[in-house]
């Protein structure tokens, strides 16, 4: 526990200065060119194979960097919008394009986890206050416990239950919003049970103040995740082609990395979130050569045939014990196990030595966090929350519950805790920023971009045999078979 120390989080104002990014050269072209092409079979070239790293794919021509407090000051104010180039938002101090020394990014999110259910109780993180409780009805109030039970039923998340659980910031609806048995919501798990979370939290950076997008379910946080908007989707349906834009809109990040020369790959076990949510844009042939089998990333690893930006999907489903989503009522040891072969496999790679993991839940799952969301910058996308009759009404203008987010990377700060207020759409950011490319919505144009949780002039030395092991307990295995 003693590695964990919070860092300061303030703005740096320093002076503006020019950069002019260098263009991709024809090697380097030639390698992303053969990289698109995405088919499962093996390919002569790797898709990067590390040779045109560091260079931005594109010239963006020169930029003015600005000022940090006043780019700090717009993005509290919501003052970018849509187009936003990260020049424009980000100011000096906050690396940009080729200063950020990262040409893999592996995109991990798991389900329905709050942060304190997992870190609440974790020393020098913001986690649940001595005393917490919460209503249930005319019953005894209902107190933050360590759940000694690893299999629950499913808890509210939706879009009308997670409003009714933030209760105009009271967050006191979990227990009546999960009734019978609401007293679930309020348990949450510690190094006992996700001994392998925890040292990953504390080996490189971890969030205690990020947020889903949103307060609703699994699909809208997932949207906001890729596209910085849900089109106006409250709930787990796919966005209609009406409301989804044509190619050459850049309206989700696949776009954008397409219009910036940027490979892209989605690796999934049982299915692509993309194949439910946009349908009719990722069952294109043209698209489906960015999507493989789980099978094949291990593979691709080993060979260093992996892309800039790398999205894994893993296998989910909301019935089962033995899912490695972590989506109840499946044993979360499951889904840990899983993320620490992911993750120890990355390490002991070729692409390790620039690469970053970002990991991360969709949304709280119903769990108990104890932090109010605070407002957000509205997407100003033209869709209004898609209400029905008798909807909770609000706007996409506030966060969702915090949910747990670990950057893994030679250059993730050791034991650091970020305090900035973040969101999905700050992923997004992160990745305009490296790749200069502008922003999809005003809501990812005013996100921090996660830059503080690195050190890019030092990488640390951990290696994949010192982290801790990640047990699959057989008696709460049992006890779970049993239970469903």
């Amino acid at each position: 526990m003693t590695r964990l120390a919070r860092f300061s989080c303030d703005a740096l104002a320093l002076t503006a200065c020019t950069q002019t990014p260098a263009p991709m050269d024809d090697a380097a072209a030639a390698v992303d060119a053969a990289g698109d092409s995405g088919s499962d079979a093996g390919t002569v070239m790797p898709r990067d194979g590390g040779r045109d790293a560091f260079v931005i794919p594109r010239d963006v021509g020169a930029f003015t960097r600005i000022d940090e407090t006043v780019a700090s000051a717009g993005r509290t104010g919501c003052m970018y919008d849509r187009g936003a180039w990260p020049w424009e938002t980000l100011g000096t101090g906050v690396p940009i394009g080729n200063d950020i020394p990262i040409h893999h990014f592996i995109l991990l999110m798991q389900e329905n986890r709050s942060f304190d259910s997992y870190f609440g109780r974790m020393p020098g993180v913001a986690g649940i206050p001595a005393g917490t409780t919460n209503p249930d009805g005319s019953n005894p109030a209902v107190a933050s416990f360590h759940s000694t039970t690893y299999c629950t039923v499913d808890t509210n998340h939706e879009w009308d239950g997670s409003h009714l659980e933030y209760h105009d910031g009271a967050n006191d609806g979990f227990v009546t919003q999960n009734n019978p048995m609401g007293a679930r919501a309020m348990g949450y798990f510690d190094d006992t049970d996700i001994p392998f979370y925890w040292d990953l939290a504390h080996t490189f950076a971890m969030s205690d103040h990020h947020h889903c997008s949103v307060l609703g379910p699994t699909w809208v946080n997932r949207e906001f995740y890729l596209a910085a908007s849900s089109f106006g989707m409250i709930t787990n349906d796919a966005v209609p082609t009406t409301a989804f834009p044509g190619d050459g809109q850049d309206r989700t990040i696949f776009q954008a990395l397409n219009s910036a020369g940027v490979s892209w790959h989605v690796y999934y076990e049982s299915a692509p979130f993309i194949w439910g949510a946009f349908s009719g844009w990722a069952l294109r042939p043209e698209q489906r050569a960015h999507q493989s089998s789980f099978t094949n990333f291990y593979a691709d690893l080993a060979a260093g045939n992996v892309d800039s930006v790398v999205w894994i999907d893993p296998r989910w489903t909301t019935t089962g014990v033995t899912n490695d989503d972590e989506h109840p009522p499946t044993n979360p040891q499951v889904g840990q196990a899983f993320i620490r072969d992911l993750i120890t496999h990355v390490m002991d790679s070729p692409i390790w030595n620039d690469t970053a993991i970002i990991f991360t839940y969709d949304e709280h799952g119903g769990f108990y966090d104890h932090v109010p969301p605070t407002a957000a910058c509205p997407p100003g996308d033209g869709f209004a929350p898609r209400l029905g009759a008798s909807d909770y009404v609000a706007d996409f203008d506030r966060y969702g519950f915090r949910v747990p987010l670990i950057v893994v990377s030679p250059y993730a700060r050791t034991g650091y805790v970020s305090s900035h207020v973040t969101d999905h759409t700050s992923i997004l950011r992160l990745l305009e920023a490296r790749y200069l490319m502008p922003a999809l919505t005003a809501r990812d144009a005013n996100a921090w971009p996660l830059t503080d949780m690195f050190d890019f002039t030092t990488t640390n030395t951990v290696h994949s045999s010192d982290l801790a092991a990640a047990p699959i307990d057989a008696a709460h295995t049992a006890a779970c078979a049993a239970a469903f």
